[in-house]
Protein backbone atom coordinates (compact mmCIF):
# COMPACT_ATOMS: atom_id res chain seq x y z
CA UNK A 1 0.00 0.00 0.00
CA UNK A 2 0.98 3.32 -1.16
CA UNK A 3 1.48 6.17 1.27
CA UNK A 4 2.65 9.69 0.08
CA UNK A 5 1.44 10.83 3.26
CA UNK A 6 2.60 8.87 6.48
CA UNK A 7 0.35 9.48 9.64
CA UNK A 8 -0.72 13.19 7.83
CA UNK A 9 -3.24 15.40 7.69
CA UNK A 10 -2.67 17.17 4.72
CA UNK A 11 -4.62 20.87 4.16
CA UNK A 12 -5.67 22.44 0.82
CA UNK A 13 -4.52 21.48 -2.79
CA UNK A 14 -1.19 20.14 -1.39
CA UNK A 15 -2.30 16.86 -1.49
CA UNK A 16 -3.84 16.70 -4.95
CA UNK A 17 -0.70 17.88 -6.72
CA UNK A 18 1.36 15.48 -5.12
CA UNK A 19 -1.09 12.85 -5.36
CA UNK A 20 -1.51 13.77 -9.74
CA UNK A 21 1.97 12.37 -9.21
CA UNK A 22 -0.23 8.90 -10.29
CA UNK A 23 1.14 8.82 -14.03
CA UNK A 24 5.17 9.54 -13.04
CA UNK A 25 7.72 7.07 -13.58
CA UNK A 26 8.30 6.76 -10.11
CA UNK A 27 5.98 7.43 -7.36
CA UNK A 28 7.49 8.70 -4.07
CA UNK A 29 7.09 5.86 -1.37
CA UNK A 30 6.55 8.75 0.94
CA UNK A 31 7.98 12.52 1.48
CA UNK A 32 10.52 13.36 4.20
CA UNK A 33 7.66 14.80 6.94
CA UNK A 34 10.74 16.15 8.90
CA UNK A 35 10.50 19.15 6.35
CA UNK A 36 6.75 20.12 6.71
CA UNK A 37 5.15 22.63 8.34
CA UNK A 38 2.67 22.06 10.69
CA UNK A 39 -0.61 24.46 11.26
CA UNK A 40 -3.25 23.33 13.27
CA UNK A 41 -2.43 19.82 13.52
CA UNK A 42 -2.41 19.76 9.52
CA UNK A 43 0.85 18.70 8.10
CA UNK A 44 1.64 20.59 4.75
CA UNK A 45 4.41 19.30 3.10
CA UNK A 46 7.12 22.05 1.34
CA UNK A 47 6.48 23.21 -2.63
CA UNK A 48 10.10 22.12 -3.57
CA UNK A 49 8.25 18.10 -2.41
CA UNK A 50 5.18 18.86 -3.94
CA UNK A 51 6.65 19.84 -7.25
CA UNK A 52 9.47 17.57 -7.60
CA UNK A 53 6.39 14.84 -7.37
CA UNK A 54 5.09 16.74 -10.56
CA UNK A 55 7.96 16.77 -12.27
CA UNK A 56 7.80 13.30 -12.59
CA UNK A 57 4.51 13.37 -14.20
CA UNK A 58 4.17 11.13 -17.45
CA UNK A 59 1.90 12.27 -20.49
CA UNK A 60 -1.31 13.62 -19.00
CA UNK A 61 -3.09 16.14 -21.80
CA UNK A 62 -3.17 19.30 -18.57
CA UNK A 63 -4.61 21.30 -21.07
CA UNK A 64 -7.87 19.36 -21.09
CA UNK A 65 -7.95 20.44 -17.56
CA UNK A 66 -7.56 23.96 -17.41
CA UNK A 67 -9.89 26.59 -16.79
CA UNK A 68 -10.29 30.10 -16.99
CA UNK A 69 -13.94 31.38 -17.68
CA UNK A 70 -14.83 33.46 -15.02
CA UNK A 71 -17.35 32.08 -12.11
CA UNK A 72 -20.03 34.36 -10.80
CA UNK A 73 -19.20 36.79 -8.02
CA UNK A 74 -21.00 35.66 -4.46
CA UNK A 75 -21.67 38.65 -1.47
CA UNK A 76 -21.10 35.65 0.99
CA UNK A 77 -17.82 35.51 2.58
CA UNK A 78 -18.15 31.55 2.89
CA UNK A 79 -18.58 31.21 -0.78
CA UNK A 80 -16.17 33.59 -2.01
CA UNK A 81 -13.33 31.84 0.19
CA UNK A 82 -14.14 28.51 -1.71
CA UNK A 83 -14.18 30.18 -4.79
CA UNK A 84 -10.82 31.75 -4.00
CA UNK A 85 -9.24 27.83 -2.89
CA UNK A 86 -11.13 26.55 -6.12
CA UNK A 87 -9.46 29.14 -8.23
CA UNK A 88 -6.34 28.88 -6.97
CA UNK A 89 -5.67 25.21 -7.76
CA UNK A 90 -6.87 25.88 -11.34
CA UNK A 91 -3.91 28.38 -11.37
CA UNK A 92 -1.32 25.50 -10.73
CA UNK A 93 -3.08 23.25 -12.97
CA UNK A 94 -2.65 25.84 -15.80
CA UNK A 95 1.00 26.15 -14.98
CA UNK A 96 1.33 22.27 -15.67
CA UNK A 97 -0.50 22.78 -19.18
CA UNK A 98 2.35 25.84 -19.08
CA UNK A 99 -0.59 28.04 -20.71
CA UNK A 100 0.35 31.32 -19.95
CA UNK A 101 -2.83 33.40 -20.61
CA UNK A 102 -4.48 31.17 -18.39
CA UNK A 103 -2.41 31.62 -15.53
CA UNK A 104 -2.13 35.29 -16.03
CA UNK A 105 -6.22 35.57 -16.06
CA UNK A 106 -6.17 33.37 -12.99
CA UNK A 107 -4.11 35.43 -11.37
CA UNK A 108 -5.99 38.43 -11.84
CA UNK A 109 -9.02 36.46 -10.61
CA UNK A 110 -7.40 35.52 -7.30
CA UNK A 111 -6.42 38.89 -6.56
CA UNK A 112 -10.16 40.01 -7.59
CA UNK A 113 -11.87 37.50 -4.79
CA UNK A 114 -8.85 37.93 -2.26
CA UNK A 115 -9.81 41.78 -2.37
CA UNK A 116 -13.31 40.27 -1.95
CA UNK A 117 -12.70 38.49 1.41
CA UNK A 118 -10.22 42.00 2.37
CA UNK A 119 -7.14 40.33 2.06
CA UNK A 120 -6.41 41.97 -1.73
CA UNK A 121 -2.88 43.47 0.13
CA UNK A 122 -0.81 41.02 0.48
CA UNK A 123 -1.92 39.19 -2.85
CA UNK A 124 -1.50 42.25 -5.14
CA UNK A 125 2.49 41.49 -5.63
CA UNK A 126 2.11 38.40 -6.23
CA UNK A 127 -0.63 38.53 -8.70
CA UNK A 128 1.80 40.95 -9.97
CA UNK A 129 5.05 38.43 -9.71
CA UNK A 130 2.25 35.81 -11.60
CA UNK A 131 1.80 37.71 -14.53
CA UNK A 132 5.38 38.83 -15.04
CA UNK A 133 7.12 34.87 -14.28
CA UNK A 134 3.94 33.34 -16.52
CA UNK A 135 5.18 36.23 -19.88
CA UNK A 136 8.59 34.96 -19.83
CA UNK A 137 7.44 31.28 -18.79
CA UNK A 138 9.14 31.01 -15.88
CA UNK A 139 7.32 28.11 -14.57
CA UNK A 140 9.24 27.26 -11.38
CA UNK A 141 8.78 30.97 -10.49
CA UNK A 142 5.15 30.95 -11.04
CA UNK A 143 4.87 27.50 -8.88
CA UNK A 144 6.36 29.64 -6.03
CA UNK A 145 4.32 32.72 -6.33
CA UNK A 146 0.94 30.27 -6.48
CA UNK A 147 2.27 28.92 -3.33
CA UNK A 148 3.47 31.97 -1.61
CA UNK A 149 -0.30 33.67 -2.73
CA UNK A 150 -2.18 30.36 -0.52
CA UNK A 151 -0.32 31.14 2.28
CA UNK A 152 -0.81 34.84 2.45
CA UNK A 153 -4.32 34.81 2.10
CA UNK A 154 -4.33 31.89 4.86
CA UNK A 155 -2.22 33.92 7.40
CA UNK A 156 -3.71 37.78 6.80
CA UNK A 157 -6.81 35.85 7.19
CA UNK A 158 -5.07 34.36 10.42
CA UNK A 159 -4.18 37.90 11.29
CA UNK A 160 -7.82 39.24 11.08
CA UNK A 161 -9.30 36.20 13.50
CA UNK A 162 -10.69 34.71 10.19
CA UNK A 163 -9.17 31.18 10.76
CA UNK A 164 -12.59 29.36 9.48
CA UNK A 165 -12.21 31.28 6.16
CA UNK A 166 -8.73 29.61 5.95
CA UNK A 167 -9.84 26.86 5.76
CA UNK A 168 -12.51 26.77 3.54
CA UNK A 169 -10.08 28.52 0.71
CA UNK A 170 -8.07 25.19 2.01
CA UNK A 171 -10.94 23.57 1.44
CA UNK A 172 -11.74 25.24 -2.02
CA UNK A 173 -8.86 23.97 -3.35
CA UNK A 174 -8.68 20.05 -1.99
CA UNK A 175 -11.83 19.86 -3.49
CA UNK A 176 -11.40 21.36 -7.13
CA UNK A 177 -8.05 18.98 -6.71
CA UNK A 178 -9.71 16.16 -5.98
CA UNK A 179 -12.37 16.23 -8.82
CA UNK A 180 -9.01 16.53 -11.30
CA UNK A 181 -7.21 14.07 -9.32
CA UNK A 182 -9.96 11.48 -9.99
CA UNK A 183 -10.59 12.63 -13.44
CA UNK A 184 -6.55 11.18 -14.02
CA UNK A 185 -7.15 8.28 -12.03
CA UNK A 186 -10.21 7.13 -13.51
CA UNK A 187 -8.92 7.23 -17.06
CA UNK A 188 -5.76 5.53 -16.15
CA UNK A 189 -6.91 3.76 -13.44
CA UNK A 190 -4.17 1.93 -10.98
CA UNK A 191 -4.41 0.81 -7.97
CA UNK A 192 -1.18 2.58 -6.82
CA UNK A 193 -3.11 5.75 -8.22
CA UNK A 194 -6.33 4.95 -6.30
CA UNK A 195 -4.53 4.57 -3.09
CA UNK A 196 -3.50 8.48 -3.03
CA UNK A 197 -7.27 8.88 -2.18
CA UNK A 198 -6.71 6.94 0.96
CA UNK A 199 -6.32 10.02 3.02
CA UNK A 200 -9.53 9.35 5.59
CA UNK A 201 -7.85 11.63 8.59
CA UNK A 202 -7.85 14.59 5.77
CA UNK A 203 -11.90 14.20 5.38
CA UNK A 204 -12.47 13.73 9.50
CA UNK A 205 -10.33 17.12 9.36
CA UNK A 206 -12.20 18.89 6.91
CA UNK A 207 -15.86 17.50 8.28
CA UNK A 208 -14.89 18.78 12.05
CA UNK A 209 -14.29 22.36 10.43
CA UNK A 210 -17.53 22.79 9.06
CA UNK A 211 -19.54 21.28 11.98
CA UNK A 212 -17.81 24.23 13.73
CA UNK A 213 -18.98 26.92 11.12
CA UNK A 214 -22.64 26.80 12.06
CA UNK A 215 -22.51 30.54 11.07
CA UNK A 216 -21.91 29.45 8.00
CA UNK A 217 -25.26 27.79 7.26
CA UNK A 218 -24.99 28.26 3.65
CA UNK A 219 -26.63 25.47 0.69
CA UNK A 220 -22.70 24.79 -0.21
CA UNK A 221 -21.20 24.51 2.80
CA UNK A 222 -24.12 22.38 3.68
CA UNK A 223 -23.63 20.29 0.71
CA UNK A 224 -20.02 19.81 1.22
CA UNK A 225 -20.58 18.63 4.87
CA UNK A 226 -22.83 16.25 3.69
CA UNK A 227 -20.82 15.22 0.60
CA UNK A 228 -17.84 14.76 3.06
CA UNK A 229 -19.47 11.96 4.56
CA UNK A 230 -20.18 10.42 1.41
CA UNK A 231 -16.85 10.15 -0.04
CA UNK A 232 -15.13 8.61 3.39
CA UNK A 233 -16.31 5.08 3.39
CA UNK A 234 -15.48 5.06 -0.53
CA UNK A 235 -11.92 5.72 0.78
CA UNK A 236 -11.64 4.47 4.11
CA UNK A 237 -11.73 0.66 3.11
CA UNK A 238 -10.34 -0.80 6.03
CA UNK A 239 -7.29 -2.06 4.13
CA UNK A 240 -9.15 -3.04 0.48
CA UNK A 241 -7.89 -1.63 -2.42
CA UNK A 242 -9.99 1.26 -3.65
CA UNK A 243 -11.95 0.71 -6.46
CA UNK A 244 -12.32 1.83 -10.34
CA UNK A 245 -16.10 2.25 -9.29
CA UNK A 246 -15.17 4.30 -5.77
CA UNK A 247 -12.90 6.53 -7.98
CA UNK A 248 -15.72 7.09 -10.34
CA UNK A 249 -18.07 8.36 -7.98
CA UNK A 250 -15.89 10.58 -6.17
CA UNK A 251 -15.23 12.20 -8.96
CA UNK A 252 -18.85 12.65 -9.53
CA UNK A 253 -19.55 14.07 -6.20
CA UNK A 254 -16.59 16.32 -6.37
CA UNK A 255 -17.43 17.25 -9.96
CA UNK A 256 -21.34 18.70 -8.78
CA UNK A 257 -19.19 20.37 -5.97
CA UNK A 258 -17.33 22.05 -7.72
CA UNK A 259 -20.36 23.03 -9.68
CA UNK A 260 -21.94 24.48 -6.72
CA UNK A 261 -18.75 26.68 -5.85
CA UNK A 262 -18.28 28.32 -8.68
CA UNK A 263 -22.24 28.60 -10.63
CA UNK A 264 -24.72 30.84 -8.22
Amino acid sequence: MISVFKNSKVAGFTLTVVALSVQAASVPQQINIKQYKTVEDVVVPLPGEVFSALNKLGPVNWKEYVRTEKSANFSERPRTALLLGNVIADGFIAVQAQDAPAVKEIGQRVLTLAKAIGVGASITPHAKAITEAADKRKWENVRHELDRTQNSVQQAMDELQDQKLSQLVSLGGWLRGTQILTAVVDRHFTPEGAELLHQPDLLRYFGDRLTGMPEYNVPVVQSIKQALGEVRPLIDTGGKPITPAAVKTINAITTRLDGEIVTR
